[in-house]
């Protein structure tokens, strides 16, 4: 299967828009309200912010893709896409609505160290494409750039226990085993995986 990975730029928003406008990603996939584009997770301030209409998250999604305020990787299959992962540094997410909402527990010991750390926020794949091994290929090129751009480690937040796809978003446990992942805390109900990279 050729799959093709691309990181996310201005020129593939509207490709992104509609990945996110017809992609089932989560418990209620047809209530527009569940539509995320993903924006509670990147390196913008939530506070304040009205992200609660469509068009908003839409305009709000169109303005970060623009400020390289959420990052990450878009896979194509027959320029069709069919898969997203988040992936930024972890140390510019903290005032993230979803970082100050599910993850204030997780360590952030790199604030007092040199450590540089990218993080991996979520996957959507669409339906009829899953256990293509579409996020394997998005991990690897997560990986390999977050690398080449000097970070230390790739970090991972998977559930601890299977719970639905829709609340699995950040992907499985196995995923980050087979790639080289190891647990390096554990809070709550989730791991927080770590793959070194130097």
């Amino acid at each position: 299967m050729n799959i093709i990975i691309k990181k996310l730029t201005l020129e593939l928003a509207k490709d992104y828009i509609q990945f996110f406008d017809k992609t089932p990603h989560s418990e209620l996939p047809e209530n527009d309200e569940c539509k995320c584009y993903c924006i509670w997770w990147c390196n913008d301030d939530s506070e304040g912010k009205d992200y609660f209409t469509l068009e908003k998250r839409i305009n709000y999604a169109i303005k970060y893709i623009n400020g390289n305020n959420i990052q990450g990787y878009l896979a194509y299959f027959n320029d069709e896409v069919v898969g997203w992962c988040n992936s930024n540094t972890k140390m510019d997410c903290l005032k993230c609505y979803c970082w100050r909402r599910f993850m204030s527990s997780v360590p952030i010991e790199e604030s007092t160290s040199n450590i540089k750390i990218k993080s991996i926020f979520c996957f959507a794949i669409t339906p009829k494409m899953k256990r293509q091994g579409i996020a394997k290929k998005l991990l690897e090129r997560v990986c390999e750039d977050a690398k080449n751009e000097g970070f230390d480690f790739v970090e991972a937040y998977p559930n601890k226990n299977f719970i639905n796809e829709a609340k699995d978003f950040m992907g499985p446990i196995e995923l980050f085993t087979k790639s080289g992942f190891e647990i390096k805390y554990e809070i709550e109900e989730k791991y927080i995986m770590r793959k070194k990279l130097k």
